[in-house]
Formats: structure tokens, sequence, C-alpha cells
């Protein structure tokens, strides 16, 4: 089933903006593979608690470059929390977030990132990525998504070069050169903790790399992973569940080939408005699983549920009866009508423009690989698309250029140190993460039963026993890092 161009972002975005409440606004798979999360309301940041201090950087534009233009400069966005720290006479160590593609202030909040900082007394600093959030070259979002040229500046590169000069920064203020300071990111801020680690070692000691599919670039892995796991964990939960979903679409294909059936459709699934063909519901529905076996993490059991509403519809209910009662169980009744988006939508974001420069995930499916309909990756016509919204043509081998990803066991085993690659398996970016240790420093922590990005967020008393044996590996991982740190120092 191929996903309109550009619409799958956006309609995850509002989609999660309907189901936030029944599932931790965490992030989802976007367009062409990576997440973006839900936000309160257009423009508007989290209230932060009072011991979050917002602060800004005069950041430099183009890192790379000394062309006169290159020298202008924005006000770049970061947060402190010192409500843990020793103090910089102590050496007490500096916990980075790297901002992913959202609002910065979304991420504040009871994370494992304060948890570590309470652990080792230490400092906490959250960075915004830029292009997003307040962190806006020239001026404004309208100026700064004007054109090609003006969005250029937007790459994972200069986002890291952004966070090295911060850290230097903020470390050079309060005297705390002698403090060592690890990264922490998720999904595509893990992506950018694990690379600063390998870029930036003489900025970071070390780096947990959450749910980081560093891996899913370049053809490394197959395509079809991604929709696989969602399969997986569908049949997992319930063989006469994938079933109905498999059969599912050829049975939408049937209604809406009727003459006047695509108000059968649209009256079937409470649509909000009538569908305009059956594709916009069947990228509805592909939707609602695939973010769905994404955060199926406790306390939610997003699959489950689906699966049992699906299975247990009463005796005599059709396919898309039974699909219908699925996706009623994925809402939890928070909307009285399905908001099937049109096909006309369009959304120039900064998440579209990376993953149309050197995002580039092949993420595709063809007969009989997944419970979908088949959809391989077509790299022509993303790149048609891709120039015809940007005017620019993907990069689709740039990331394995400039940070490695093919025979990455060997690579980094030559040279890295002090990451964690950390996932859950019934995550589907776990398929493009580091799923084996590398060496002794460079480290696969996983659990069977997570999903994405579960361990980034605070422990809680009501944690299962697997999630609280990973929070502890980690923390442990971190003391023995920190350890060798000050013992080297103190030979200095």
């Amino acid at each position: 089933m191929e996903v309109p161009s550009f619409q799958l972002w956006l309609m995850l975005l509002l989609l999660v903006a309907v189901t936030a409440s029944a599932v931790h606004p965490r992030k989802l798979i976007s367009r062409h593979g990576l997440p973006t999360r839900f936000k309160p309301s257009s423009g508007e940041s989290f209230q932060l608690p009072p011991e979050y201090q917002i602060h800004y950087y005069t950041q430099t534009l183009d890192h790379f470059n000394y062309k006169p233009e290159s020298y202008a400069t924005f006000q770049h966005r970061y947060i402190l929390n010192y409500k843990y720290w020793g103090g910089a006479n102590t050496s007490s160590p500096v916990f980075v977030y790297t901002g992913e593609e959202d609002d910065v202030t979304y991420d504040v909040e009871e994370n494992f990132i304060t948890d570590l900082a309470a652990r080792f007394n230490g400092l906490v600093l959250y960075i915004e990525h830029r292009y997003y959030g307040e962190s806006m070259p020239f001026g404004s979002e309208d100026e700064a998504f004007r054109n090609a040229s003006t969005l250029g500046y937007l790459t994972s590169q200069q986002a890291l070069a952004d966070y090295a000069q911060i850290i230097t920064y903020v470390r050079k203020n309060l005297s705390a050169e002698n403090s060592p300071v690890i990264a922490l990111g998720a999904s595509y801020g893990g992506m950018l903790a694990a690379w600063f680690r390998l870029k930036y070692p003489h900025v970071i000691i070390g780096a947990l790399a959450s749910s980081s599919p560093i891996l899913y670039f370049d053809d490394i892995i197959p395509q079809n992973g991604y929709h696989s796991v969602v399969t997986k964990d569908f049949r997992d939960a319930s063989e006469s569940c994938y079933n109905t979903i498999k059969q599912s679409w050829s049975e939408i294909d049937r209604i809406a080939a009727e003459p006047n059936r695509l108000l059968t459709l649209s009256n079937k699934f409470n649509t909000c408005s009538p569908i305009n063909s059956s594709q916009e519901l069947k990228s509805y529905l592909e939707i609602m699983y695939v973010s769905g076996a994404q955060y199926d993490n406790p306390p939610y059991h997003i699959v489950e549920d689906v699966c049992r509403a699906i299975d247990n519809a009463p005796k005599g209910t059709d396919i898309l009866g039974r699909i219908f009662a699925g996706i009623n169980a994925r809402l939890l009744g928070r909307t009285s009508c399905h908001k099937i988006f049109s096909d006309e939508l369009s959304n120039k974001s900064a998440w579209d423009w990376q993953t149309c420069t050197e995002i580039v995930m092949p993420i595709g499916y063809g007969n009989n690989e997944t419970m979908f309909e088949a959809s391989p990756f077509n790299m022509k016509k993303y790149t048609e698309e891709c120039v015809e919204t940007f005017g620019i043509v993907p990069r689709p081998h740039w990331i394995t250029t400039e940070f490695g990803g093919h025979d990455i066991k060997t690579v980094l085993g030559r040279f890295a140190s002090n990451i964690i690659f950390s996932n859950g398996l019934r995550d589907p970016y776990s398929i493009g993460g580091v799923l084996e240790d590398i060496s002794d420093s460079v480290v696969a922590i996983y659990t069977e039963k997570g999903a994405h990005c579960l361990d980034t967020f605070s422990a809680s008393p009501d944690d299962p026993e697997w999630l609280v044996a990973q929070h502890d590996k980690e923390m442990k991982t971190v003391a023995v890092w920190i350890a060798q740190y000050y013992a080297k120092l103190s030979t200095m």
C-alpha cells in the first residue's frame, strides 16, 4: 500500500493530537521513517517546571564554511537544570539531551536523564535542534523555510556542531571544564547522540542512544524491516487478528470499486467527512497500526487492545466491521468520528527537508512480506517528490559516508568507545538498531518486550522487572564511564 507523498508525516501529527491522552506523547513514525511528535498547539511550548532555566546562545549559522554569509547568527535555545548538580568544583558530570526534530520543551519531563543526574549529582542540559522550536535561523520559520537556500543549513552535521559549541560554552561559563559530559538522545536524537560521540569524543565521554536506527540507511538492512516487525507484533498478539488485517485491504478496494460505495465506506468507518478514495482510508489504517506497534509500551498495550477488539467483535461481523472495532479500541472513545485526511494536503516541514536531503531511509515492502499491501521503496519517485517540493535531489548514501554504518561491528570495534545502543524489540525501528555488543564499552542493551524509547522515561515503581533491569544496566554502564574518567583525571 503506497502512502501518498508527504502526507504520512502530517496525518500522523494530527492523529497523535487525537490519541495523545491514550499514549504518552512521544514520537511517531514520520513520512519517510523517522519520528515526529504531538504538539500542544501551533507555536506553543510546554510550561516548564521552575527548576528548568531557559537560555539562548548566539549560534553560528554555518560551521563549515568561511563565506561572509556563513558568519550570520541566530538565537539557539538551551535549557539548564541545576537541581542535582554537585558543582564545578566537584567535577560533577553534565548530562546533555541531544534535541531532535521538535520543540525542546516537549522533551523536558520526568526523564531518565534526570534519574542519571540525581544518581551522579549531574547538571542537566537540553539543547534544541536548529530549525525546530525557537531555534530558528533567519529570525522566523517563514524566513527559514523560504527556499532551499535558507533551509540548506539544516543538517545533522550542523546540529552536532551546534551541540559542541553550546556544551563548550556552558562548561567554560560555569568553570566546569573538568566535568565529564554524557549525551542521551531518543530516536533521531539517539542517532545524533551516537554520532556525536563518534565525531566529538573530545567533547563528550559517552552516549546513550535509545531506539536509534543508525543502520536503516543504504540498504544495510532489509527495506521491509520496519513493517515486518509491526506485522510480527500483531501476529504474536493474535493470528486471527493478523489475518483479518491482511484481508481487509482487498475488501476495502472491492467495496470502493462499486458505484457510490465510497460513501458506504465513510459511513462504515464513521469518518468526519466523506473519503475521496480507498487509499485515504487504507493510509489512515496503516498509520493506526504502525503507530500502535511503535508505542506498544506498558502500561498501554495497544496492539493487544486492537486485536482483542477485532477478534471479539459480535458473531457475524464482517471483515471491515471487525477492523472498525479495532480502530475504535485504538482511539479509546476519544473522538466522535475518524478524521481521514485528504490526499490534497501537503506539508513543507523541517523534517521533510531532512528526509529529502540526508535522512533517506529506504522503507518499503513487497507482496506477502508483511500484513500490509505491497509498497516497495522507489528511489526515483522519492527523488521526484523532493525535487517537486524543495527543488533538491536527495543524497541517499551520505549518512553512511559521513557517519558509517556498513560493517558496523568491525569499524566501530576499531576506534569507538562508550556508547550504549538501547532498544525494545517490539519497536519497529529496532530492526535498524545495533543489537549486538561491539566491544566492552560499545554495548547493545535491549528488551524483548519494550517498544520505542521506553527507557528514556524516568523509572517508576510500576515498571516491569525487565525495564528495571534495563535501566539498572544502563546506569551501571554510565557509572563505569564516569569512574574511568575520574581515575584518569586524578593522574593528570
